[in-house]
């Protein structure tokens, strides 16, 4: 079984650090930062390169996340990327995700994501 590899090029931003509260009239409410949609959107854009078919089972997902800096907290991205994934309709739900296999690596240069989907 050969897997396919996904990789989308970009700093994967943090979960915890993308949301800030609004007000909306007299309630306050949580909004995307500017920083995630441009990652949601560069993200979807970079999935239009390859060729998959919707994943409705559960899956394994096997990611290597390449930060800038080490400050970057690997298990926020994980919930990001998983976003990501449904968004682009590549899974049908990240609650089917049953096992991570995640490394944080280091590249100043090039940060990006690796990773593969494995339907089982």
């Amino acid at each position: 079984l050969v897997m396919q590899k996904y990789i989308i090029k970009g700093n994967t931003p943090s979960k915890s650090n993308c949301y800030k509260v609004i007000r909306l009239g007299n309630r306050c409410g949580l909004a995307k930062q500017k920083k995630l949609e441009s990652y949601e959107n560069s993200f979807k854009l970079q999935m239009l390169n390859y060729k998959y078919n919707l994943i409705e089972s559960e899956f394994k997902f096997i990611i290597d996340v390449y930060y800038p800096s080490r400050r970057s907290d690997l298990d926020n991205s994980l919930k990001v990327v998983l976003d990501c994934l449904q968004k682009a309709q590549v899974i049908k739900n990240d609650n089917k995700c049953i096992e991570i296999i995640a490394k944080k690596h280091l590249d100043k240069i090039d940060p990006r994501i690796e990773f593969s989907l494995i339907p089982i």
